[in-house]
């Protein structure tokens, strides 16, 4: 099933064009326009003319005030950035503090063990959606790409797989794609999130950390996933009443996104 491209970046982890992914009725996403990624802290644009290459126009930095501040963007030339910060008003939460977790054996024992792990990283993403503050962001987010002029754009989170991957995920349903796609899109992210963090992970098993919650914290899974549907049908009947209620995008809107985004197969 057709995935992002991955482009082969040396400076930007987890850096992924959305254009060829397969939408309904013999159409697919459009090349070059959008792109997801992890965070652009170690970006260096003498090093990785693969992404000066892209003509990046915006970077939209869906990650919490602290991580901006512990690892603030390096931007391509020309580009500008437009927060977007989805946990911000549940600033604890877990995938916010990815990096910190694997840091601290103990205290991830203490917070994620016994199996724990999965079951707060699944509430996140009902976090994701359910949230005044992430909807909030999520709508800045569509508007910001539903804008002709701010393309091509690259959105991002620390690693590119939870609130990065809520935002592919409703870029895709807004498009048409089939749940299959969404699915495979979502969980496509985790060989490259898994050679990003194999270093911090190894010393984190080193220092006798669970396997169990380090896996569970740097894998997309697709309980996760499921998780975040789930909160949008119970709450609002799925995805036009997310899109209609939660975040308040006008119809005009996301009608301009979808004619956008799909390009005959």
């Amino acid at each position: 099933m057709q995935t992002a491209r991955a482009v082969p970046a040396s400076t930007v982890v987890n850096l992924r064009d959305l254009g060829g992914i397969a939408l309904g009725r013999h159409r697919r996403l459009r090349q070059g326009i959008l792109l997801r990624s992890g965070q652009l802290s170690d970006f260096d644009a003498e090093h990785d003319m693969a992404v000066a290459a892209l003509g990046i126009r915006t970077v939209v930095d869906l990650r919490t005030a602290d991580e901006r501040r512990w690892a603030p963007d390096r931007l391509p030339t020309g580009a500008r950035l437009f927060v977007a910060d989805v946990l911000g008003d549940n600033p604890g939460v877990t995938p916010a503090r990815l990096k910190v977790l694997l840091g601290d054996p103990d205290g991830a024992a203490s917070l994620l063990g016994g199996g724990k792990a999965e079951e707060l990283f699944a509430q996140t993403y009902r976090v994701m959606v359910l949230s005044p503050g992430a909807a909030a962001a999520y709508r800045a987010f569509l508007d910001t790409v539903a804008d002709p002029r701010a393309r091509p754009l690259l959105f991002h989170c620390a690693t590119g797989k939870d609130r990065t991957g809520w935002a592919t995920a409703l870029l895709l349903m807004m498009a048409g794609a089939s749940r299959d796609v969404v699915r495979a899109e979502f969980l496509a992210v985790n060989r490259a999130v898994r050679a990003a963090f194999g270093p911090a992970v190894r010393r984190f098993l080193d220092e006798g950390g669970d396997p169990d919650i380090a896996s569970a914290v740097i894998e997309a899974r697709p309980r996760y996933l499921e998780a975040a549907l789930d909160a949008m049908n119970e709450r609002w009947g799925g995805l036009d009443g997310y899109l209609g209620k939660a975040l308040r995008l006008p119809p005009a809107v996301a009608e301009r996104l979808r004619a956008d985004l799909a390009v005959p197969a």
